[in-house]
Order: structure tokens, then sequence, then C-alpha cells
């Protein structure tokens, strides 16, 4: 079965209609404890045309600070990034439930504020979901957006947007203080509304535990395998990069890929054998 159609005007792929329907935040709930839930990050529409078939959920991550526009963090990450890129990547899919990161600063200050600029990323990008960073002290916000037809998924343990309060990006659970802090965090977000719970940097016990206890699913990204779901940033997993995290497992070796064609081409073109007869255009 076919899921692109061919614009012939500009050679670009397009999704088409398939039969089959785009994911909802109930039909992600509905699977805690079944067949575990496989997520992606996708930051642009070709990404999303790739990931779509395989992927139950689409996050379109404030991680596209580092990986897109090489910030040394999430935080610079603006409302209107998360826009543009949520469009683009809700374009270019038609079977994955699409999520979208609220950036650092649009929604801590109030559970106002959290809806008004959580209904501006779901007016402007077509997405299903929004996904705030936090535990307890968000729990609030997460109910006063569920209440109000706005689905959310929690973030708790190793929170990227806290690297400052946090003082760095290890592993959280580490010690009791901390395993109690994640388990908490985990009940408060879960008992508050999210229909899903992303579980990160968290000790393999702790974040089993995390996923006995709460009754929305848990999506791990370097916890455990006990998790009902995964997710990993998709540059991370195709090897683009140089440094791998610890939690990450290559499934690619893209980077090399990449450079051997760039080197190739450079060394057609100083050759003079790009392009050929069969790329340029003559009269007829």
């Amino acid at each position: 079965m076919s899921t692109y159609t061919i614009d012939t005007a500009t050679s670009r792929a397009t999704p088409s209609p398939a039969p089959m329907k785009r994911l909802t935040a109930p039909a992600i709930m509905a699977r805690k404890g079944k067949e575990p839930i496989v997520s992606l990050t996708a930051y642009t529409m070709r990404m999303a045309q790739l990931l779509d078939p395989h992927c139950d959920f689409l996050l379109v991550g404030d991680s596209l600070g580092q990986v897109i526009y090489g910030l040394p963090s999430t935080i610079p990450v603006t409302l209107e990034m998360m826009c543009a890129h949520g469009a683009a990547v809700v374009r270019g899919s038609w079977h994955a439930l699409v999520a979208v990161d609220m950036p650092f600063g649009s929604y801590e200050e109030s559970p106002e504020q959290a809806f008004r600029n959580a209904a501006r990323v779901l007016k402007e990008t077509g997405a299903a979901a929004v996904k705030l960073e936090g535990g307890e002290a968000m729990a609030e916000t997460i109910a006063f957006l569920s209440k109000r037809g706005i689905p959310v998924i929690g973030h708790v343990g190793l929170t990227p947007q806290a690297v400052n309060a946090l003082g760095g990006y290890r592993a959280r659970g580490r010690d009791e203080a901390e395993a109690k802090k994640v388990l908490a965090d985990a009940r408060a977000v879960a008992e508050a509304g999210c229909f899903a719970l992303v579980l990160e940097g968290v000790m393999e016990e702790i974040a089993a535990e995390a996923t006995r206890i709460v009754p929305c699913p848990t999506i791990g990204i370097g916890a455990s395998a006990q998790c009902d779901g995964q997710i990993l940033v998709t540059e991370d997993m195709l090897g683009l990069f140089e440094r791998t995290p610890r939690f990450v497992k290559r499934f690619g070796d893209l980077a090399a890929e990449i450079g051997a064609a760039a080197e190739s081409y450079a060394r057609d073109v100083k050759a003079r054998a790009f392009p050929t007869e069969e790329q340029i255009y003559r009269p007829k």
C-alpha cells in the first residue's frame, strides 16, 4: 500500500490519506501495560514522513534547540520555533499522534499562561497534545489544561529545562530522597490528568516502580525497558552526532554516510564529472 503521492510539479512526496486513523490521546492511554509504545522526535516535514509509519507518536521536542539550531541547551527555545516545527511535522504525518513541547517560560508562571500558550500551539500546528516538564509543581497546571480539552504528556526525572537548578544532566533517583521525589512527581502528574508520562534519566528500578504505580503509560528515555514505551532523539538514534549518550543505541551511522556522499560529490565537481548529460538541459 502506497503512503505517498508525488506532486509532479515539484517532484516532492506528500502524505496521502491511508486507511487508518491518526492515533489519539485516549488510544495512547489505552496502551498502558499492552504493546509497547514507539516514539521518536521529529522537527521537519520530511523526517516526519519517514518516521510516521513506524511510530505511535511523534514528539516535536525542544531538543530542536541543540539539534537544529546549535544552541547550548533547550532554555533559549521560543514558542515561535515550536509552532513552526510542530506545523511542519503535522503536515508530514498522517498516522502518529503529534505532541509539541512547551518551551521554557511558556507555562510555568500560571495555569492561565499555560492554557493561552498551549491553545496557541494546538491552533497553529494542528498537533493533538503538548508536553510539559515538571512534577508536583506542575500538577495544578496539568489539571487545568486537561479539564479544558488540552491533552498533556508529563515529563519527570531529568528535566532538561531545569538543568541550571539540577546542576547538570545526571540521572535522577540515585539516593532515597531523589527516588521518592521522582515517584511523587510521577504520581502527581498522572493523577492530574496527563495521558502519558516521559521518564527521563531515571534509575532503572525507580522507572519500573513509577510504571507500576501510575495509571497512564510511561515513556522511557534513559529509564527502563519495563516502561510502557520508549522515545529517543532521532538524530542520536541515527548516529548523526559524534557523541552518543549512554542511554542511546545507534541504529544507523548516517553521519558517515552523509560525509561519504558529500566527499563523492565534491570529487565529481572538482573533476568536472558532474553534471553529466543526464543532469543537464539542452534544446530538443
